[in-house]
């Protein structure tokens, strides 16, 4: 290539991303708020926000174990108060229900990776069931353990 020509081209370009005209024109991208939420979109985000939520709690229990040993009175422990109170025990219910719709979602799709259930009928109807599934199993689980004394 010529001198010249590569200077007719770097000018150009610069012509060209200086008169930004033609990005203008072009139309936006959808985004979430144009789309209607879907199943599966709405149970993708969850699996990401349970898996995240998943991550904090167990620094707090790893946290908790880590300390156990050093404690006098393992009551007097901050974590454990928090943990009797009201508004602990509605965070380790929502944890546990993080733990199980994440669990139950993963299984959706391990499904998936093996090909089965990518029709729209079976889209719904295993993300409802993975939704009602985990929220029996965490009820459940949070039933006996308050019958146990927890």
């Amino acid at each position: 290539m010529h001198i010249s020509n590569k200077i007719l081209t770097y000018r150009y370009l610069v012509e060209y991303l200086l008169n930004m005209q033609h990005i203008k024109e072009r139309p936006l991208s959808p985004h979430l708020g144009i789309y209607k939420p879907q199943i599966s979109s709405v149970l993708s985000i969850f699996h990401r926000v349970s898996g995240v939520a998943l991550f904090i709690g167990l620094i707090a229990v790893i946290w908790w174990i880590i300390y156990l040993p050093y404690m006098q009175d393992p009551e007097n422990c901050i974590i454990w108060k928090f943990f009797a109170h009201p508004i602990g025990k509605a965070f380790l219910m929502l944890w546990s229900y993080s733990l199980f719709f994440h669990t139950c979602t993963g299984i959706r799709h391990l499904f998936w990776d093996f090909g089965m259930g990518f029709s729209i009928e079976a889209m719904n109807k295993s993300g409802w069931l993975a939704v009602i599934i985990s929220l029996i199993l965490a009820v459940v689980s949070w039933i006996i353990a308050l019958r146990m004394g927890v």
